[in-house]
């Protein structure tokens, strides 16, 4: 039986083996089909593939004036397709310092990028926190890295950093025609000419095609881009095509607009008054080019959704959208800017699409600048660095799954209700090492010199003993204090009383070894004699020379040619010195007694009976010299002999060469005397103190600079300034596309590089407040609840325990380091029960422990609620 059945067997693998390839060839329309899929897409069936981000930024963009109005593409395709985060914010509202914490995830006293140009792009930054950006992690994780469009406000393109594969940055500021590229290291600059040189269209052009490129050849790794467009900042210039639209742009014209005089707020907005008319109009036409120019950001972002669909790659990949702070124009009376800690400029847009991420939700969670970093590290998988201060938001992003009778108790999201808002460089500290002591509201920086100077000891002119200032009125009318110069100021009656109180910190000059103050009087004599001799000789020589000096390399004497060493020194150079040169050949190193020897070499004293004559020309080469009337004459050969002038050519660059070696060694040299120089001997006075006398010489030369500044803006007719405050003008050729400015010039001062804050913004179920401390000890309170536009400083209207809880809790988060310090979590019971900490105005007072005079520390000393 088993015979018999053996031969069945090969007839119905043989049928197998046909039914196969009919289905094989009937099929092959299919297999061609799924060929064409990427590799990438056929992968996805057997294994989890990691996300591709694409993180789209903005320079100056504002949500609480309108902006988003403009961008109807964006809006559809990221608030129908993603989520809004309708609390986010910028923990520092200006441009570096906020870009620095997207890219490090840290807040500004973490990361010391105080200002836009305080370390920013510095050598510490490069060093410190360059290479713990959050494009490092990703890079060393297998992403592929890209970065395209505006990076840091002082980079200068002079390297590529850390992390980026793909690199395509701005040099400088933000620009968006005639600026320099750095492209992965090498400069690229461009023009004014739009198809070409359109920094929105370069970026994004730039990168579709890295991203395409990227799939393409690397299919199974996942792509970073960061398109970092310059929109809307200025110089606000828009795409041809859209330089007639929103001509009736008024969504800046907000509660806040031209709400001026504030004297209830710090001290810039008490400065400023409400703007003029010619202002108004400019906030009009720089409202309406900020949204033309974010018209070609909104072309951006649907070419890129459409990008990510063509490929394939919309559903793996996370698309973020935001700015890195806001703005205001006309708020408050402020013609432009940013830099305030008002809702206006800390308030971003801030969208968000991606795997999971629910559609057509807002979610009112606060989000940070900060936490950017650390959440596209969670979507990559990749561990988040302890030492970041932001936090990841992902999830808040994932939608809910419907809760069973066994999750009824389940404890809601635990999230931060409360953050720092910081600008400006941290306060100075005293020699103790004690921070400034803080002071009252002041007036107007013009104000108190204005009353400094009513006082009698100002107003001579630094003659009394011990005076360090006198007032003195400029040219356009102002009162100024100025520095007493020479030693007697130094000495004033609080260096006597030190001197008095610490003896042995000073000692007369004439107990040292080094000075011998028996022969002051004979030094002195001749440092004047020194000073005399050289006035009289620098007379002198004007007299015998002409003004041009030169160092002399070689000069013609007789015919010959005589090769003179540089350290000879300075010297006038000329045909008709025969007899200066033929006295100073006699001998080396003899002077005669009717010669001179200073800096400039040896100088023959013009006698009755020795009188040089001025030279015809100055000797220059061996073949060319410069006549008194300022023009070159060479000899007749070089003007023939084309070989003859290359010649002369290569010794004149060989000559330049060896000088500019000359000279930079000389330079050296000069430095380090500089840093080793002797400290004089003073024995008619006082010694002062190394450490004070650098202090005095810092101030010195904060004040030369200052009047440099102030006389230069004299001699240019520069009438824009403010004391204390930072200006700009306007005019009408500052545009060079239209729309066109034709009101002419003017002058708004609007912002302040000193004005440094620290503000509490808190947002839960039963508050919305901004609490904000001054270096100045200022401080302000907004209840947003019932003050949403921040109209009406209400600090008067808090009980102390309640400042002084906020006050402790700013503290923290001034001081915070880490993502466990600086996100304090308030949720589900907690929340509701305000276990920790609650705000309240008078009529409610909170249940806690006063604190101690030792936790409230100087501001609050002498404080009257």
């Amino acid at each position: 039986m088993a015979g018999r059945r053996h031969p069945a067997i090969p007839p119905l693998l043989l049928l197998l083996v046909l039914v196969g390839i009919i289905f094989e060839a009937q099929g092959s329309g299919y297999l061609s089909g799924f060929r064409l899929r990427s590799r990438l897409q056929r992968d996805r069936q057997m294994r989890n593939v990691r996300p591709n981000i694409i993180l789209i930024l903005t320079d100056d963009q504002d949500i609480e004036l309108g902006s988003m109005q403009s961008m109807n593409k964006t809006r559809h395709i990221m608030e129908k397709g993603g989520t809004h985060f309708s609390n986010a914010f910028s923990t520092t509202p200006m441009c570096c310092p906020s870009r620095s914490s997207i890219l490090t995830g840290k807040y500004v006293h973490n990361h010391h990028t105080y200002t836009n140009n305080e370390n920013c792009s510095s050598p510490s930054w490069q060093a410190h926190h360059e290479p713990h950006t959050f494009a490092v992690h990703l890079n060393n994780s297998g992403y592929r890295t890209a970065f395209f469009g505006k990076y840091l406000n002082e980079y200068n393109g002079s390297y590529v950093p850390p992390g980026w594969k793909e690199w395509v940055a701005l040099v400088k500021n933000s620009r968006f025609y005639n600026y320099t590229l750095c492209r992965n290291g090498v400069r690229e600059k461009h023009s004014s000419d739009y198809p070409k040189d359109y920094l929105t269209d370069i970026i994004t052009n730039n990168s579709i095609s890295y991203f395409r490129m990227s799939k393409r050849i690397y299919p199974h790794r996942p792509v970073l881009m960061v398109l970092s467009h310059v929109a809307p900042h200025g110089p606000e210039d828009s795409a041809p095509q859209y330089s007639t639209a929103f001509p009736n742009a008024s969504q800046h014209i907000t509660p806040s607009y031209n709400y001026a005089p504030n004297p209830d707020k710090h001290w810039i907005l008490r400065y400023t008054g409400p703007m003029k008319p010619v202002h108004m109009q400019f906030t009009n036409m720089l409202q309406r080019r900020r949204m033309q120019t974010l018209l070609s950001v909104d072309d951006s972002v649907q070419k890129v959704y459409n990008m990510l669909v063509e490929t394939g790659e919309l559903d793996n990949t996370y698309l973020i959208y935001t700015s890195d702070h806001g703005y205001h124009i006309g708020q408050f009376g402020l013609v432009k800017g940013k830099s305030m800690p008002y809702e206006f400029d800390i308030r971003v847009p801030f969208y968000i699409r991606g795997p999971n991420v629910e559609q057509g939700a807002t979610n009112p969670h606060i989000v940070l600048n900060i936490d950017l970093a650390p959440t596209m590290l969670e979507m990559a998988g990749v561990d988040i660095p302890a030492e970041m201060d932001g936090k990841s938001f992902l999830k808040l992003l994932a939608t809910d799954r419907p809760m069973n009778r066994f999750q009824l108790n389940r404890k809601g999201k635990t999230w931060r209700d409360s953050f720092l808002v910081e600008r400006g460089k941290p306060p100075h500290k005293r020699a103790d090492g004690k921070e400034m002591a803080q002071e009252e509201n002041f007036l107007p920086k013009y104000q108190r010199v204005k009353d400094v100077c009513q006082k009698a000891e100002y107003q001579t002119s630094c003659q009394q003993p011990g005076q360090k200032w006198q007032c003195v009125e400029d040219p356009t009318g102002k009162l100024r204090l100025y520095k007493c110069k020479g030693m007697a100021g130094l000495f004033a009656p609080r260096m006597q009383a030190l001197m008095a109180s610490s003896p042995s910190t000073m000692s007369v000059s004439s107990n040292f070894d080094d000075c011998n103050c028996g022969d002051a009087g004979f030094k002195t004599s001749v440092l004047k004699k020194k000073r005399l001799l050289n006035k009289k000789k620098i007379k002198s020589s004007k007299a015998v020379t002409r003004k041009r000096w030169a160092r002399s390399v070689s000069f013609e004497l007789d015919g010959d040619l005589y090769a003179v060493d540089l350290e000879e020194g300075y010297r006038p150079l000329g045909s008709g010195n025969s007899n200066w040169t033929r006295d100073r050949w006699r001998g080396v190193g003899i002077v005669d007694d009717s010669e001179e020897f200073s800096g400039m070499g040896v100088v023959a004293k013009p006698t009755t009976r020795d009188k040089l004559t001025p030279p015809a020309a100055l000797k220059v080469t061996y073949r060319c010299s410069i006549l008194m009337n300022d023009t070159v004459k060479c000899d007749g050969g070089l003007y023939k002999s084309l070989q003859a002038w290359k010649d002369h050519k290569l010794h004149i660059e060989h000559e330049i060469e060896t000088l500019q070696t000359k000279i930079k060694n000389l330079r050296e040299v000069k430095g380090h005397l500089k840093k080793v120089r002797p400290e004089e001997c003073q024995c008619n006075t006082p010694r002062m103190p190394s450490k004070q006398k650098t202090q005095w010489l810092q101030k010195e030369q904060k004040r030369r600079k200052k009047l440099r500044k102030f006389l230069k803006r004299l001699q240019n007719n520069d009438t824009c300034s403010m004391p204390g405050l930072t200006c700009f003008t306007h005019d009408n050729h500052h545009w060079q596309t239209a729309p066109f400015w034709t009101m002419g010039p003017f002058c708004a001062c609007t912002s302040a590089n000193n004005n440094t804050y620290w503000c509490l913004r808190t947002i839960n179920d039963t508050h919305n407040f901004l609490f904000c401390e001054f270096a100045t000890g200022f401080m302000e309170y907004f209840d947003l609840s019932t003050d949403p536009y921040q109209l009406i400083n209400a600090v008067s209207t808090l009980d102390r325990n309640a400042l002084n809880s906020m006050h402790q809790q700013l503290m923290g988060l001034r001081s915070c380091k880490g993502h466990k310090q600086c996100n304090p979590e308030k949720g589900g019971k907690e929340r509701s029960h305000l276990s920790e900490y609650r705000p309240v105005h008078r009529r409610k007072r909170p249940k806690m422990k006063k604190p101690s005079s030792k936790s409230l520390g100087q501001i609050w000393e002498g404080w009257v609620g």
